[in-house]
């Protein structure tokens, strides 16, 4: 079971690395990591287990954030519709976007940054996502709102980008044009 203390912090060297493919069919070892990604992601969502194992609250973890620089993530997220997005990917890659974009009016977090981070991060506001699920099956997922800007932020830590690298340094909340507002 991962823990807070497997997932490295900002500042850490595996956070900024571009990470290796994984090898397809997946061995053994990384069908193990893929699926406690997605585990951590869905116990630190069950108040229970979060509170027994002080587990911070997240949507999403790429293995780079827990020292592991492979392709892989897990995502476990709702859509405003109550649609469950719940996916655990070798080497996603977004293989198409909207030009729209979009932002979350709260800002984004990550379980890598122990501080908040003011700042709208534009996104797109759709995306398509290929990858292989743990037993190596090809999936494409077609992406808007949250879950596309979840799968974006995921996809920045196997490229060794922070959510805050895109934030408008001068004016980290003046409001994104023509791009789509989403409330969390």
């Amino acid at each position: 079971m991962i823990t807070m203390q497997d997932i490295v912090r900002e500042g850490h060297p595996s956070l900024r690395k571009v990470a290796d493919d994984v090898a397809l069919p997946p061995s053994k070892e990384d069908q193990e990591i893929l699926i406690k990604l997605l585990e951590y992601v869905k116990n630190s969502q069950d108040p229970e287990i979060s509170a027994k194992y002080g587990l911070r609250s997240g949507v999403g973890l790429a293995a780079p954030q827990i020292n592991v620089s492979k392709r892989m993530l897990a995502v476990h997220v709702t859509d405003n519709k109550g649609t469950l997005y719940s996916y655990a990917l070798f080497n996603p890659k977004i293989i198409s976007h909207s030009v729209e974009k979009a932002y979350l009016t709260s800002g984004e977090g990550c379980l890598s940054v122990d501080r908040a981070v003011p700042g709208y991060v534009p996104r797109y506001a759709r995306v398509t996502v290929k990858g292989w699920d743990v037993e190596g099956n090809e999936v494409k997922i077609r992406l808007k709102g949250l879950p596309a800007i979840v799968f974006q932020h995921e996809i920045d830590h196997l490229n060794g980008i922070m959510f805050y690298d895109h934030i408008d340094e001068k004016n980290p909340l003046s409001p994104i044009p023509d791009a789509l507002p989403i409330e969390r």
